[in-house]
């Protein structure tokens, strides 16, 4: 590609674009108060040989309140209520709950939580591809749950999470029907176990 056309010229457009892609994720963060979308998240084994896709849809309301509802292939419920995150599995009837801070700490989800990116990650552009600019989000701490983390935009609408967590794995997320700053009711971000539920707290 590059040896097609006039290398300063598309250097300087490339560059700006990749820059413009980190500007927008700021702007998401800072200025995207709430939203919702429906997502198919893939799961993919270290070595790429299995893989698994499930579906449902998010919500998020900042500071620290978001609900990931999973409907396929089995019901599951994350929900962040500004002190706790818990989760909640239909199958098993169990719910697990632990502060906020060491749920989230330096992981994808302090880009729904409203944190400040960069006192946690490095930010840098990565690239286009399939219509969506990429930002890669490098973990500033060496010990965290995950190696990378990639947020891809198409135009100024998240469309895409990928993360490789620390043992290799990859979850690649995908956004669609995206409503920023959505009206969302308080009670969607509470959760109460349900009666006879297992419980455990962490």
């Amino acid at each position: 590609m590059l040896a097609a056309l006039p290398w300063l010229g598309l250097a300087a457009a490339s560059g700006a674009a990749r820059a413009d892609a980190v500007g927008r994720l700021r702007a998401f963060v800072s200025d995207v108060k709430s939203g919702k979308a429906s997502f198919t998240q893939t799961v993919t084994s270290a070595d790429g040989t299995r893989s698994k896709t499930s579906s449902g849809e998010f919500e998020f309301v900042r500071p620290n309140r978001f609900r990931f509802a999973y409907t396929k292939p089995y019901e599951q419920v994350i929900v962040a209520d500004g002190q706790r995150v818990w989760i909640y599995d239909a199958d098993l009837d169990q719910a697990s709950s632990r502060p906020l801070a060491k749920a989230i700490g330096a992981t994808p989800a302090a880009l729904l939580a409203g944190g400040t990116l960069d006192e946690d990650f490095v930010l840098a552009d990565d690239g286009s591809s399939d219509g969506i600019d990429w930002v890669r989000a490098t973990p500033k701490a060496k010990d965290g749950p995950f190696r990378s983390m990639r947020i891809g935009f198409r135009g100024a609408e998240l469309a895409a999470v990928d993360i490789v967590d620390a043992f290799g794995q990859r979850s690649l997320l995908r956004f669609g029907g995206m409503v920023a700053n959505a009206a969302l009711p308080p009670e969607r971000f509470r959760f109460v176990p349900p009666k006879g539920a297992a419980v455990v707290e962490q």
